[in-house]
């Protein structure tokens, strides 16, 4: 039996502020994922482990603020 884990629910505010251009494929894959389009671009995630491993794989390239 898998025992449910409890959610925070803590939230994430991911902003980008560089362009995608001349970056690795996997940092656009990551970005894409994380819900963000273009410069300024902001999305809203559930602070777990796996987006903070995708946000620090493009950190130098966003924001993040808890909410």
């Amino acid at each position: 039996m898998a025992v449910a884990k409890k959610d925070s629910g803590k939230q994430l505010k991911v902003t980008l502020l560089k362009s995608t251009n001349g970056v690795l494929e996997k940092q656009k894959r990551t970005i894409q994922a994380l819900g963000l389009k273009k410069i300024r671009s902001t999305a809203i995630q559930k602070d777990n482990d796996a987006i903070r491993g995708m946000i620090f794989v493009v950190r130098h390239m966003v924001s993040v603020e808890e909410i």
